[in-house]
């Protein structure tokens, strides 16, 4: 199958996934990069810790980094067939895999996730803030207190749990790589949480590189555009689904496997005077 039959022109089947979405549900299914993506060493060596990397742009990363050589722990909230799946493609490329389930809300979770890392696979060289939270809305009136709270906590609390706990392990030459993305600085009406967790990420990774670049830890973030993951037909209306990522200038949503280069770049000596930077995958739309 060529790259090309992998990342379909919209419009899209009408579908409408119960959240949080399940891979082998999607249609089209997502490119991860499975069949496409060949590595070269850049991660030889290196233990990762991915969040979200079950599906989507979390698990493109997770077979990327693989592929570059390193091990991977995978942490997800529940979907475990997706989270198999991710493991079995990591194994495949000759690297230790593990799974980890739990909610990324609990500071306990993520303490514990950084320590089983640790201990599992012997360091950590890289974090991957991927997991996110989104759900949409018309109106403000419409989102409960509970919900604003479970989408900071998921996508900005979590991630600032996580280095805290990471950074104690880490050696000069280690990353940090937030996904933030187009919403934290062209905010969508619709995704008012969401957005405002990604211009919250955004000052953190700034902030936080330059906390760290005395140790010698560098912090980056992602910034995708709209992106084919099953947090797209999970969240959205079925007849936004149809025609999701046309705006760009590409025409199509971006699928996983174009991002993971991306990440790669951030991890790997590729990018070893960049901190504090946010890249942009967007498909041709503007960051203003």
């Amino acid at each position: 199958m060529t790259d090309e039959a992998r990342r379909p022109e919209p419009p899209f089947p009408e579908q409408r996934l119960q959240p949080p979405g399940a891979t082998i549900e999607m249609n089209p299914v997502p490119d991860h990069g499975e069949y496409s993506y060949k590595g070269a060493g850049r991660l030889e060596g290196k233990v990762a810790l991915i969040t979200g990397a079950d599906s989507g742009i979390g698990k493109a990363v997770a077979i990327a980094f693989a592929r570059e050589g390193a091990d991977i722990a995978i942490s997800y909230l529940n979907e475990d067939a997706d989270a198999e799946d991710t493991a079995k493609w990591v194994k495949e490329a000759g690297r230790a895999a593990i799974v980890i389930p739990g909610d990324i809300k609990s500071e306990e979770h993520c303490n514990a996730l950084v320590e089983w890392t640790v201990s599992e696979l012997g360091s950590l060289d890289v974090l991957v803030n991927n997991a996110a939270f989104q759900r949409t809305y018309a109106h403000i009136a419409d989102i409960s207190g509970d919900e604003w709270d479970e989408t900071f906590r998921t996508n900005i609390y979590a991630p600032f749990y996580l280095a805290k706990a990471a950074v104690p392990h880490m050696k000069p030459g280690s990353a940090i790589i937030n996904t933030t993305s187009i919403q934290s600085r062209q905010p969508s009406s619709h995704l008012l949480a969401y957005a405002s967790t990604k211009g919250a990420i955004s000052n953190f990774t700034a902030g936080l590189a330059e906390m760290l670049a005395k140790k010698g830890i560098r912090v980056n973030a992602v910034a995708p555009g709209p992106i084919w993951t099953p947090l797209i037909p999970s969240t959205m209306p079925a007849e936004k689904v149809t025609k999701f990522g046309q705006q760009t200038l590409i025409g199509r949503p971006g699928q996983p496997a174009e991002l993971a280069g991306a990440y790669v770049l951030l991890a790997s000596e590729l990018g070893s005077y960049m901190t504090g930077a946010v890249v942009p995958v967007t498909g041709g739309e503007i960051m203003i």
